[in-house]
């Protein structure tokens, strides 16, 4: 059926009326984004095992709807795609590409490129000429061999062919690296910084095609004209440069005030400014999209105002519209017509001579800058990453009739291939040193146990954002020695890597000289804001501090913590609890972070190198200065001891609370009522239950005997060596869930310690049957981090290391039973033998 591209109308009367949704422009546009996202998505989903970047699902799910796949069947590709449909969804596409490519610019920092150095310039350099090079080589092979190659001229030929060799694309490498959590190794920073370097040259590169490419329509033209595009093209980046640059940093300086609120009015200027550039850029010759990229640029990236923009419009652009130029892509490409042996033979060549300009290139350069082998090698292949922007070349190279039907489709099978082995090549050649940390204080008791003067305490504490700063300061400073010792303390702010173009901000904020660990944090509200309490703080007494930032998606953000922990020999991580209160008394409010952070928690504490403190925050140190070594702000501190490792883990850190002189320490023991200490408890395994609304012990074979015992020895000990500085309370236990919710509720403490309890005492075991709320906490760390139970104390759940406890079952039900060692007449219990008694 024919259509006169004038005659289309926008949308139907409707199907009642007879008429056909499918013949209508917009209808019809409804169907076609849908089925993309869907298949998409679809991809993404299948390939996210494999690692993949979501690029290359919608590369292929454009590839699989087009006429390789799907549009083999004529009826649908004449149903869903008809060709009069196409110049719509083209340029519903380019809206998309426009604004992508102006957050490509917005990710770029060019004065972090000018701070990258020789080597990253060298790598970058090299990555570029070589397959530059090549790529012209190519071209005479793909010139004399492909029917219709030779019709194009040679120059506009030369150097598209040139672009689409050398070209990396920076946003696709990012994610790469930071799945792979090579983002703060040698290797990431400068695969970072060469692909800045990098992208920047391919845009001269395609813009200087572009303007030699002309119209596209084969005829040949004056060179002048060329030069005139190209003139026309310098000026115009120069004039954004000098006089757009300067506006575009006095309205983001108007844009980032103290409220969270961003003028409207420059939300839309800037918009408006995307299309403006883009405008001028075709109006000079040179696509549209360049015009936008040097926009991008144009855009300060310190303070909130760039954030505040990308959260505006990326989710829209990168989830709606630009899969939708991707399938658009995949739908101008025929795999059908790479046919016969020379074709196949030309797309190994091609993809050859890629993978070996850049990666030996590359290789060359990092060797001549002493980079060690494998890591030369990992850099040559993460900087041979194509993926979008390549794909944005050769769309523009076949828009000009520079590339012809069988050259566009060996160029996209070849950016296909050479995304899609990125990752796992890198993850069989490289895997940076995992430094094993062979002399390290696992927990307090070691640390206890040897020369403190020697000895720092080694603390990593993680944050979710600026809220967590005070708690964490008091509970550090509440902590820390008043003897020779030192505290060195290692803050770690979490960001969540998401697909989002803001997550690429926060890793450029990040980077500082390719060092996994920065000292100062780079301009930005959050970092200044961060960087000067713990500052001040660091000024106050004997405390090493410094800043970090682990970027990584949640799933996998447990492997960084620990890794962290591991590396710098930390003796305890403090993790903040998943909610957060707001508020004073009747009138607090609660803040949950979500779920995801929940799981992080929860994958710490199973895999931790070291003991583990999580925070319930409820205000700890917020109405207060922080506390300094003279002892202006006074803390109370109360310790719930039951009994078992975690328990003593928990005196441990209340006898260095106890050096403080601005903490007083109260213990408060629980003793079971005379006549029922006897009393065995039966825990009997489930592993069949909920770990979410069950409490899990540890299935480790433990003596009640020698435990009872240790229980004694420490607190004879502390006592001892405390003795009229802390305060000590026997309470015998008729029932415990009240008098804990009493202690936490009467506000007479700041802050409860108390042990998670995997090796429960009889009087903590008889709570193993109650609903949890929060199962990981243990018993009495959950009874106190409730909701609802108007508890008004900050709580520190402490996890004694030990590998040996490291596996813990749910438990069905309690049992009282009399005959206390029935199960086990050694008088040890273990819950791999059916039961547990304790």
């Amino acid at each position: 059926m024919a259509f006169n591209i004038t005659s289309i109308k926008t949308s139907s009367n409707g199907a009642w009326q007879g008429d056909n949704p499918l013949n209508f422009a917009f209808p019809l546009l409804i169907v076609q984004t849908t089925l993309i996202l869907v298949l998409s998505r679809f991809l993404a989903f299948l390939l996210k095992p494999l690692r993949q970047p979501k690029v290359i699902a919608e590369i292929v799910g454009g590839i699989l709807l087009g006429p390789s796949a799907f549009g083999r069947n004529e009826e649908y590709l004449h149903k869903i795609f008809p060709s009069w449909s196409m110049p719509v969804l083209e340029t519903v596409a380019s809206i998309g590409l426009l604004f992508f490519l102006f957050l490509v610019g917005l990710e770029l920092d060019l004065s972090s490129i000018r701070r990258s150095g020789k080597r990253a310039f060298g790598i970058a350099f090299a990555g570029i000429s070589l397959p530059f090079i090549c790529g012209i080589g190519v071209a005479f092979v793909i010139r004399k061999t492909v029917d219709g190659a030779d019709k194009v001229g040679y120059g506009q030929f030369l150097v598209f062919m040139g672009v689409a060799l050398s070209i990396t694309a920076f946003p696709v490498l990012a994610r790469i690296l930071a799945e792979l959590k090579l983002l703060t190794t040698r290797v990431g920073e400068t695969a970072m910084a060469a692909a800045a370097f990098n992208d920047v040259a391919a845009w001269i590169l395609l813009a200087l095609a572009v303007a030699l490419a002309g119209n596209g329509d084969g005829q040949h033209k004056s060179p002048l004209i060329s030069i005139w595009v190209l003139l026309s093209g310098v000026a115009f980046v120069i004039f954004m440069m000098v006089v757009i640059r300067p506006a575009m940093k006095w309205v983001a300086s108007r844009c980032s005030p103290e409220g969270d609120v961003v003028d409207e009015a420059y939300i839309c200027l800037t918009l408006a400014g995307v299309m403006v550039s883009g405008f001028m850029t075709d109006l000079i010759g040179i696509h549209s999209i360049f015009g936008a990229f040097i926009f991008g640029l144009t855009i300060p990236k310190e303070g909130e105002f760039a954030e505040r923009l990308i959260e505006r419009i990326e989710d829209f652009i990168s989830g709606l519209l630009l899969p939708l130029y991707f399938a658009s892509s995949g739908l101008k490409t025929n795999v059908a017509k790479i046919s016969g042996g020379t074709a196949w033979g030309l797309l190994a060549l091609v993809i050859g001579t890629a993978c070996t300009g850049k990666i030996l290139g590359t290789f060359l350069v990092a060797m001549m800058f002493r980079m060690p082998v494998r890591e030369s090698l990992a850099l040559g292949v993460l900087m041979n990453t194509k993926g979008l922007v390549e794909l944005i070349v050769l769309n523009i190279g076949k828009e000009k009739k520079v590339l012809n039907d069988e050259t566009f489709a060996i160029l996209v099978l070849m950016a296909l291939f050479t995304t899609f082995i990125t990752t796992p090549t890198v993850m069989a050649i490289y895997k940076p040193a995992r430094r094993s940390a062979a002399i390290a204080h696992r927990k307090l008791r070691d640390l206890t146990n040897t020369d403190e003067s020697k000895d720092q305490l080694r603390v990593l504490a993680c944050l979710h954002g600026l809220s967590n700063v005070p708690s964490i300061i008091n509970l550090i400073e509440s902590t820390r020695s008043t003897k020779i010792s030192q505290l060195k303390l290692y803050i770690m702010h979490l960001v969540e890597l998401t697909e989002r173009s803001s997550a690429i901000i926060m890793v450029q904020k990040a980077r500082k000289n390719g060092l996994p660990f920065i000292n100062r944090f780079r301009r930005g509200e959050w970092h200044d804001r961060v960087a000067g309490a713990f500052q001040a703080y660091s000024q106050l007494g004997r405390v090493s501090v410094r800043p970090t930032t682990a970027i990584s998606t949640l799933s996998t953000m447990h492997e960084d913590i620990c890794h962290v922990a591991e590396s710098k020999r930390v003796t305890m991580i403090i993790l903040p609890f998943h909610k957060q209160w707001r508020g004073e008394g009747d009138h607090q409010t609660v803040e949950n972070v979500g779920h995801g952070w929940r799981l992080v928690n929860q994958r710490v504490l199973k895999g931790a190198p070291c003991s583990v403190g999580v925070l319930v925050d409820r205000g700890f140190g917020s109405g207060a200065q922080t506390p300094g070594p003279t002892g202006i702000v006074g803390q109370r501190v109360c310790i719930l001891f039951f009994g078992g490792p975690d328990d003593r883990e928990a005196l441990e850190l209340g006898g260095r609370m106890a050096e403080h002189p601005a903490v007083k320490v109260t213990v408060v023991r629980f003793v079971e009522r005379e006549g029922l200490e006897r009393n065995g408890i039966i825990l009997r395994p489930s592993p069949s239950q909920s770990t979410e609304k069950s409490y899990s012990f540890s299935t480790a074979k433990m003596n009640p005997e020698k435990e009872k015992e240790l229980d004694e020895a420490a607190l004879a000990e502390f006592k001892s060596k405390w003795e009229g500085m802390v305060e000590y309370i026997e309470k015998t236990a008729s029932n415990v869930v009240e008098e804990v919710l009493g202690i936490g509720q009467c506000g007479d403490y700041d802050l409860i310690v108390v042990g998670k309890g995997r090796f429960p005492s009889p009087t903590v075991a008889k709570l193993a049957d109650r609903q949890a709320e929060h199962a990981e906490l243990g018993p009495i760390g959950d009874i106190l981090a409730s909701s609802n139970r108007r508890v008004l104390s900050s709580v520190l759940i402490i996890q004694q290391h030990d590998m040996a406890h490291a596996e813990e079952t749910p438990v069905a039900k309690v049992v009282q039973n009399n005959d206390y060692n029935k199960f086990n007449g050694d008088g040890s219990s273990g819950m791999e033998e059916i039961s547990k008694v304790v």
